[in-house]
């Protein structure tokens, strides 16, 4: 009978040193990955703060989220007898983006990544205290909710009853920007005693009700010359405060705080339509909301026979906005299956070859980007790509 068992052959102790070498290089590189992935990216990246010129940390990266349908977010109310919803084929698609903390070890693998930003903390949070921000974000959110529902039942025939609202600050205005428009050089004098989301309760004694009652106000003073107003601050109540007036950039003639207002008007709507802004942290759904409400309320399918990304705040004229964190956005939409994205063409990127550029590879040269400056030009690229043409109802 043959034998056919192997022997083993035992290493000779003079010969597993090789042996100890690779343990040790595959534990340290284990270490080192558990080490990376525990240790704050802003150890190892920073980059220069534009307001202060100052290198900061970046512990903080903009990466892609999601991208859902809105169509599922519009609700309605009992609706008149003379009101019609109409069922949609497909949906318009808003996208978010997340800022979460980074790694060492997730710095190294996203650092080329077209759709990764690496934040500081005034980045992500800005110069506003906790209360500001919530203040801020509330007031966004309640502007592009009601602007979204203004736009799209007017354009749709219905009659909207409009009421001016209280002055709140949304940014104060650069007097002297940077020559490449990155920056800016020097803010307007009200800089300092004003923040977004104060709001202004009295001017020289003058209760506002509206930024008509301020327009009043300042339509008597002179730039140089000072107002005390009393503001309203999140978190900290009423101060009175003196502002030094300035001349508006675009009319030396007229005389200006320096700050652009929130729009707080009020809007009553012929019936009841309600928009779940859930977890959307700002007004950059604006123009989402708004075509997929006349989609709602209108007859045939504005997408056509595909889902349509769109993204852009939406102002009472129509107009469409810019928003932060376009290529996070395109990366988001090519990942979630849509290949096709309505953006602000006031996007600064869409000007800039390299950013372009970086949109492009964002996307995988696979999306199809395409700026609009207003509602209407939104409709007209819809139809182009095959939806049907707005009609009309109310």
């Amino acid at each position: 009978m043959t034998d056919t068992t192997t022997d083993i052959v035992p290493i000779a102790p003079g010969n597993r040193w090789w042996a100890w070498v690779l343990a040790v290089i595959g534990l340290s590189t284990l270490a080192a990955i558990g080490v990376a992935s525990l240790l704050p990216s802003g150890l190892v990246s920073s980059k220069e703060n534009e307001r202060t010129g100052e290198m900061q940390p970046t512990p903080y990266a903009l990466t892609p989220a999601s991208a859902d349908p809105v169509n599922d977010r519009i609700v309605f109310g009992e609706l008149p007898d003379d009101v019609e919803r109409f069922e949609t084929t497909n949906d318009f698609v808003f996208v978010t983006v997340t800022a979460p903390n980074q790694s060492v070890l997730s710095w190294l693998a996203g650092r080329d990544e077209p759709a990764v930003d690496f934040l500081t903390e005034e980045d992500k949070f800005g110069v506003r205290t906790p209360s500001q921000r919530r203040e801020f974000n509330l007031q966004m959110m309640r502007t592009a909710e009601q602007e979204a529902q203004y736009v799209a039942l007017t354009t749709l025939g219905y009659d909207v009853e409009i009421t001016a609202g209280d002055v709140i600050v949304q940014d104060v205005l650069c007097e002297v920007p940077s020559d490449d428009g990155g920056d800016c050089e020097q803010w307007f004098p009200s800089d300092e005693q004003i923040d977004p989301a104060d709001r202004i309760v009295e001017a020289d004694g003058v209760t506002l009700e509206s930024v008509d009652d301020l327009s009043a106000v300042l339509a008597d003073r002179e730039p140089g010359d000072t107002i005390e107003l009393v503001i309203e601050r999140p978190g900290d109540g009423e101060e009175t405060v003196t502002v030094e007036l300035s001349a508006s950039p675009d009319d030396p003639e007229r005389t200006i705080i320096g700050f652009v207002p929130f729009d707080t008007a009020s809007i009553t709507l012929p019936f009841e339509v309600d928009i779940n802004t859930g977890d959307i942290g700002g007004p950059s759904a604006g123009l989402a909301f708004t075509l997929a409400m006349i989609d709602e309320l209108s007859p045939g399918s504005l997408t056509g026979d595909q889902n349509v990304a769109v993204t852009g705040t939406i102002n009472l004229n129509g107009e469409v906005g810019a928003i932060g964190g376009l290529a996070q956005k395109v990366s988001a939409v090519h990942q979630n299956g849509v290949r096709v994205f309505l953006v602000p063409a006031s996007q600064s990127e869409l000007d800039d070859p390299v950013e372009r550029q970086r949109l492009e590879d964002a996307g995988r040269g696979e999306v199809e980007i395409i700026p609009v400056a207003t509602l209407d030009e939104a409709l007209a690229a819809l139809e182009r790509l095959g939806g049907d043409p707005l009609v009309p109802v109310g």
